[in-house]
């Protein structure tokens, strides 16, 4: 079961460039949704001109980190200090945006994170939504966990995890939920899992969770409903756990994407382990089935429409 792992988070993120800041508040002006940045292309059609009402939808096609699209549609790429894992070793040099076949629309946004087993030559990588604007709804993404890793000897304990959470962990109404991949088990587990975990509190910690005993190499769709007072974990349109009362957001949440490591259980060279995420789609306030989540976002691939956000500003 996933430990406390989020004490004196902080966080040195990539900082918004003048002509991405610019385009932001374009956006929060209530502009046409417009496609990722990367391939220069023009902004793309939507269902409507501004897109579904309270959805974020991203299809992560960028050039690379340092896209101007990618913080002006509201994403960061960390980098730097804080916690989870090997302290202090979050790197933006694992991120990046490559094409690939086995994707809906051919991108995806890649996670790698590397190890040598000893902290000065270990990379964690995390990217993230900003604004803190989701709340309950709908949270889905199609992910690519790893089994093992691309390069290197197997066995280390790292957790590929997508999850909602308050911009910080002191916050009176801290909320966050998790689904969390161990390939290789950690904080004294054997075995391949699947953590889905609610949070009440960070510190100390008051969670309550539910593991899968499964092998899950290869691509899913992940989904967290958190409607009516309920929140509703499942895989791949299965229902695996449901949390209700005090475990139930709070507040608004940024959602991550984090590929990191628990601990460093041996040293004997590099590996390289990777995490991908072809799209990420979230309903406020709606319980939306994987089949519907599914149909709307075959809906904005064949539409050409790699970014909306029409989810309302506080």
């Amino acid at each position: 079961m996933s430990q406390p792992r989020r004490t004196s988070r902080r966080r040195a993120w990539t900082a918004l460039t003048l002509p991405a800041l610019l385009c932001a508040l374009a956006a929060c002006s209530g502009g046409p949704a417009s496609g990722g940045g990367g391939d220069g292309a023009a902004p793309s059609a939507s269902p409507t001109p501004s897109g579904p009402p309270g959805t974020l939808f991203d299809a992560f096609h960028y050039s690379g980190p340092d896209d101007p699209s990618l913080a002006a549609n509201g994403w960061e790429v960390r980098d730097g200090a804080g916690s989870p894992g090997i302290k202090d070793t979050w790197s933006g040099a694992g991120a990046g945006f490559p094409t690939d076949t086995t994707a809906q629309g051919g991108r995806v946004l890649q996670l790698q994170a590397s190890t040598d087993g000893t902290k000065q030559g270990t990379r964690q990588v995390e990217v993230q939504s900003t604004g803190a604007e989701l709340f309950t709804g709908t949270y889905a993404a199609r992910v690519y966990f790893s089994d093992k890793p691309t390069s290197g000897r197997n066995g280390d304990h790292v957790v590929q995890t997508f999850f909602p959470i308050s911009p910080s962990d002191s916050s009176a109404n801290y909320s966050e939920l998790d689904h969390e991949y161990l390939p290789n088990g950690g904080w004294g587990s054997v075995g391949s899992q699947l953590d889905s975990v609610s949070w009440y509190k960070a510190d100390p910690p008051d969670r309550v969770s539910h593991t899968l005993k499964q092998h899950l190499g290869g691509w899913h769709i992940m989904m967290i409903t958190a409607v009516n007072g309920k929140v509703v974990y499942s895989l791949d349109g299965k229902e695996l756990f449901t949390s209700s009362g005090k475990y139930v957001p709070r507040e608004k949440m940024d959602v991550h994407f984090s590929n990191w490591f628990i601990d460093l259980p041996f040293t004997g060279g590099p590996r390289t382990w990777e995490m991908k995420v072809n799209w990420f789609y979230y309903k406020a306030g709606e319980a939306v089935s994987q089949a519907e989540v599914q149909k709307t976002v075959d809906g904005f691939y064949s539409a050409g429409t790699h970014h909306i956000n029409t989810v309302p500003k506080s």
